[in-house]
């Protein structure tokens, strides 16, 4: 059987994979939507972005999750796989906004970055501290090291796996954001990009970075249980824990609502979520469910996904987005 076949594997539940960052927003949708509603609750798997996209893009079919949860768009490259699979009708809803927070314990030192000392603390190779336009391998051990107004304590910090939105999103905003403010590191992406991107978005092996799976609770747990330690994940999880927890100001700018819904904090994203109109009528309530999730009760500025950390839309953009989601309307990929 081919990957596009026609669904022939008999499936009542949604099925729903991807982000780490959106499950809990989906969870909490599917839950009122399995209780308020005739229909099962939706099935829900963790798997990071860039896994539920790979599973998404499969195939058509029952064995294929309907619904990928992404806490980044999705990439031309993706798109066309899922073309070539045969997954040409996606639906592409955005949902909302989300930061990427650099979190510790409330016991430790409260750090105040600028994106070059994020680079600095977390990349594989950084400048020569001679000033020699050359790469050596990171030296830096302790905060201090990167900046003499930083603790002098050991740089440990936990983060996600590279499968995950949030990591492609910290590797391009924080990551490369600190990497282009060296003049000559920022002038090799005009003469060979791989190159460029290499030296912005490798993060460290040494141990002083630590990948911590697609579970961003088990990070929350070590960062209470080790106060040393700084984790990197989504801003829900902070406001969900923020009486242990604490975030660093970055570019000067602490995450808040209204500085990451702004774009002012300079580690903000977008979460969405795609679905497989192929499935809507073959798996009951696919529709529903994506009616459940845009209305304004939910996610709206008074919505029950903001009482659990979800920064919405801004109206006008949310009212299109609930409209182009309720009418199934599918991407042509030129919108990547």
């Amino acid at each position: 059987m081919s990957a596009v076949a026609t669904p022939t594997l008999a499936r009542d539940t949604i099925n729903v994979v991807g982000s780490s960052t959106v499950y809990p927003f989906a969870t909490v949708v599917a839950e009122r939507f399995g209780r308020n509603t005739d229909f099962p609750t939706p099935k829900l798997e963790s798997t990071g972005s860039g896994g539920g996209l790979k599973l998404f893009c499969d195939g058509i079919g029952t064995q294929h999750p309907d619904i990928t949860n992404a806490s980044r768009r999705m990439k031309p490259s993706e798109f066309e796989r899922c073309q070539r699979n045969g997954v040409t009708d996606i639906v592409e809803v955005k949902i909302g906004s989300d930061g990427i927070v650099l979190a510790s314990s409330k016991q430790a030192d409260n750090l105040d970055l600028s994106l070059q000392q994020i680079f600095l603390a977390l990349a594989k190779e950084v400048p020569a501290a001679d000033g020699s336009e050359t790469l050596v391998a990171n030296p830096y051990k302790n905060w201090s090291d990167v900046d003499s107004s930083l603790p002098n304590k050991p740089i440990r910090v936990m983060g996600p796996p590279p499968t995950s939105g949030t990591r492609d999103a910290f590797s391009e905003l924080a990551m490369e954001g600190g990497c282009k403010t060296f003049p000559w590191i920022k002038a090799m992406k005009a003469q060979d990009k791989n190159a460029y991107r290499a030296v912005c978005h490798s993060i460290r092996e040494d141990g002083a970075f630590v990948e911590a799976g697609e579970n961003d609770n088990l990070i929350v747990q070590k960062l209470n249980s080790d106060a040393g330690s700084y984790g990197i994940f989504g801003y829900s999880f902070l406001e969900e824990n923020s009486g242990t927890l604490q975030a660093a100001t970055i570019g000067g700018k602490q995450p808040t609502i209204d500085n990451i819904s702004n774009e002012v904090y300079p580690v903000a994203r977008s979460l969405w979520f795609y679905v497989k109109k192929a499935h809507v009528g073959v798996v009951p309530g696919i529709a529903e469910y994506v009616t459940e999730f845009t209305r304004e009760s939910t996610w709206g500025d008074n919505g029950y996904l903001v009482d659990v950390g979800l920064i919405p839309l801004a109206r006008k953009a949310r009212m299109q987005a609930s409209q182009n989601a309720g009418n199934l309307v599918t991407m042509t990929g030129n919108e990547l």
